[in-house]
């Protein structure tokens, strides 16, 4: 059994194969090939343990990710085993997996849900998933003006895309909300806030907003207006949704049918409908799920024992 560090793993897997990766697993789970373990949260005396997983028949695998919150702060490592003999393969850190497949499964969602011609993106938040995400749309979602809310950090990040990105037409810079949300087609909130972060009212029509920031039932970032003006609401799995998603949890009585909430490998797959009309406004709210954890853990796994050889 080996050990694999947030280090090797940044060097073992890039974006556009940890988006194949995860592609591939959502259409399993779709497809009624894959099993998904909820998440299961323990606390004591200030301290949370966590732990999500995933049985991936397709790619050989199954595992769990296990994680400590204290004071604000994540530690995660993952356990990988072999599906069809049981063996355990390797434990990972599992910190660079978590950013990474965050972002990569929100160009998924983006891909299956803005409207065609989406140019550009507002992001609400600065820290480590909000700059996941500025460098994720910059490169993979064909968006050309990023625009960046938060509370610090915001013109630093704006600063390092532009430059990153301005030799493919991509421009990024730090604005007020009312900036960012005028006239955006792709919204994306990536922060630890627990009331909503904007007026739904003031979406453009065809907006798509991807809610990323939070996986507990009392908080949100996005409002009632949101979701009343939503034709569709996507999620990652719908009962881990209906236990942990505060944006859809908090709403109003009646506003959110979840007999009507989607599923996002579901649209992948072609098994329901996504966006039925260019002006729709769309959301999807994702929670964190293991499949992706486990997705990327083999992924990891499997090109380190063939760089190994």
């Amino acid at each position: 059994m080996i050990h694999l560090t947030d280090a090797q793993i940044d060097n073992l897997i890039d974006f556009p194969q940890a988006i194949a990766a995860l592609e591939s697993a959502f259409r399993e789970l779709a497809r009624g090939a894959a099993a998904v373990q909820r998440r299961v949260r323990t606390e004591a005396q200030g301290t949370k343990l966590s732990t999500l997983g995933a049985v991936l028949p397709g790619a050989d695998v199954a595992g769990a990710k296990v994680y400590t919150t204290l004071r604000g702060q994540f530690n995660f490592v993952i356990v990988l085993f072999r599906a069809s003999d049981g063996a355990c393969l390797a434990t990972l850190d599992a910190n660079a997996i978590t950013r990474l497949r965050t972002a990569a499964t929100t160009i998924l969602a983006v891909r299956a849900l803005a409207r065609p011609g989406a140019r550009t993106a507002a992001i609400f938040g600065s820290g480590v998933q909000g700059a996941a995400h500025a460098h994720a749309l910059a490169r993979f979602a064909g968006v050309q003006a990023l625009r960046i809310v938060g509370i610090e950090g915001d013109v630093a990040l704006a600063a390092s895309v532009d430059e990153a990105y301005r030799a493919m037409g991509v421009t990024a810079s730090a604005v007020s909300t009312d900036e960012a949300l005028d006239g955006a087609d792709i919204i994306v909130t990536a922060t630890r806030a627990s009331t909503p972060l904007f007026d739904g009212r003031a979406l453009s029509p065809g907006a798509f907003v991807a809610a990323i920031g939070s996986s507990l039932p009392h908080t949100r970032e996005t409002d009632d207006a949101t979701l009343a003006r939503a034709a569709r609401i996507v999620v990652e799995l719908r009962d881990q949704a209906r236990e942990e998603a505060g944006d859809l949890l908090m709403a109003a009585p009646g506003l959110v049918n979840w007999h009507d909430v989607a599923e996002l490998g579901d649209v992948m797959e072609g098994l329901t409908t996504g966006r039925r009309h260019r002006d729709d406004i769309i959301v999807y709210k994702a929670v964190g799920f293991g499949l992706q954890d486990v997705a990327l853990a083999a992924l990891a796994y499997r090109t380190h024992i063939e760089r190994a050889r």
